[in-house]
């Protein structure tokens, strides 16, 4: 448990039980952090989890007081809030990972990005446009409350770390998404003021929700009047013939951003995208010309002309024959060295898979030994500050398979027998 939640239940807790009883004025931040040996910052949090929730009330030039009605019963949420200190701790690890990534000895499986190789146009590769940090940007201030999903892409978490936001992370599943009675009762508890949610090839889960729950997700966040910021990078990426509806095919008032990028299916890192920002759309453009990010007029010249011939979509339907066929390779040969109790998330489209070791197995150990051995994973560290998802990983299938990626993935499989032995030893 993070830091800052111990002192907020412990707080919680006492208050209850009445040894602060209302308004009672609580310790300083200062007189709080020494007496709790905590950071200043993690009790700051503390308090501000404690205010938004109801428990305590600050008041100017005076200090944190317990509420008039803070011992009132009141239901707990599974939800996560997540300290900005833990968020800190996660951009540092995103970093090490990618970089990782970019050594060309290093088998990439925990890239985000599919083999360019599978890509034309190269030469459009330095192309910029940030349509999801502008429409976080213009949908929120510093301070304000976002539901991301958990586990979710570590990019909304930099993201929102980035712009001085809090953080709520909704559980989810490979089976249903994101859990919408609990992103309900979210909604009910905070003043959110906007969700960063993928709906089509989850990263790094891989699901996709139906058009049912799409419906239920616009309805449920038009209800409460809270933006949603629909990441859909990997909607190309489908399988079979029908390309599922984005969640903004249900929105009727304006409140669904809907952001698109190239860079996951014509050119990986290319990242012209765009955004249909509904009843947001002025002040996405707004912040946008007055931020230094734009994209070259010739690059977005270039872009329109490929897409209007029909080598795009002739790419698109090549490209994800490719994928299925090395995600089912990739499949096949990780089952192979896999434990038994391990389990393979597989989701049809995209090229992620989702590993789930057994719980004493530590994925983020698992990640440091294979890059000795030069293979990268992902670890489910990056994609939530939490431990819920310390023994998981993240699987890119996007490379060749070759003999190369068989020989790396057998030496996983005899690292991670070689933890499970480790534990069972310490045992």
């Amino acid at each position: 448990m993070a830091k800052y939640q111990q002192l907020v239940d412990q707080l919680r807790t006492q208050i209850e039980a009445r040894i602060w009883p209302p308004g009672e004025k609580l310790p300083s931040l200062r007189q709080q952090a020494e007496q709790s040996g905590l950071s200043l910052m993690t009790v700051m949090h503390a308090y501000e989890v404690l205010e938004s929730q109801g428990w305590i009330v600050s008041k100017p030039q005076s200090g944190y007081y317990v509420a008039p009605r803070a011992a009132e019963s009141r239901p707990r949420l599974p939800t996560q809030a997540i300290a900005k200190t833990d968020q800190a701790d996660t951009n540092s690890f995103v970093f090490d990972v990618l970089q990782a990534t970019r050594d060309p000895a290093i088998m990439p499986f925990g890239s985000a990005f599919p083999d360019p190789e599978l890509f034309p146009q190269r030469q459009l590769m330095r192309s910029l446009m940030e349509a999801l940090n502008l429409s976080l940007q213009a949908v929120t201030e510093p301070g304000d409350w976002v539901v991301i999903e958990n586990p979710s892409f570590y990019g909304a978490l930099q993201a929102i770390e980035r712009l001085k936001l809090n953080a709520i992370a909704i559980a989810s599943d490979v089976e249903q998404g994101i859990d919408l009675d609990e992103l309900e009762q979210a909604l009910q508890r905070w003043p959110v003021k906007a969700c960063w949610l993928m709906t089509n090839r989850q990263n790094p889960l891989g699901f996709t929700l139906s058009a049912e729950r799409k419906q239920q997700l616009v309805a449920l966040l038009t209800r409460y009047q809270v933006a949603m910021i629909e990441d859909d990078v990997y909607s190309d990426l489908y399988h079979g013939h029908d390309k599922p509806l984005p969640a903004r095919a249900f929105d009727r008032e304006g409140y669904v951003l809907h952001c698109g990028s190239f860079s996951k299916n014509l050119v990986a890192g290319f990242r012209v995208g765009w955004v249909a920002a509904g009843r947001y759309a002025q002040r996405v453009q707004r912040i946008q010309m007055m931020s230094t990010l734009s994209t070259s007029a010739p690059m977005q010249l270039a872009l329109a002309d490929f897409l209007s011939t029909r080598s795009y979509d002739t790419h698109l339907k090549k490209l994800r024959q490719t994928l299925a066929k090395r995600k089912q390779l990739a499949q096949q040969a990780l089952r192979r060295v896999l434990p038994a109790e391990a389990h393979i998330s597989d989701t049809p489209g995209g090229y992620f898979l989702w590993i789930t070791l057994p719980e004493q197995i530590n994925a983020t150990q698992l990640y440091h030994l294979a890059l000795q051995q030069g293979i990268s994973i992902a670890p489910g560290q990056l994609f939530s500050s939490s431990e819920s998802f310390s023994h998981c990983f993240r699987f890119n299938t996007a490379w060749p398979w070759d003999a190369r990626a068989e020989a790396a993935v057998e030496t996983l499989g005899t690292l991670i027998g070689q933890l499970a032995q480790s534990v069972a030893v310490k045992k």
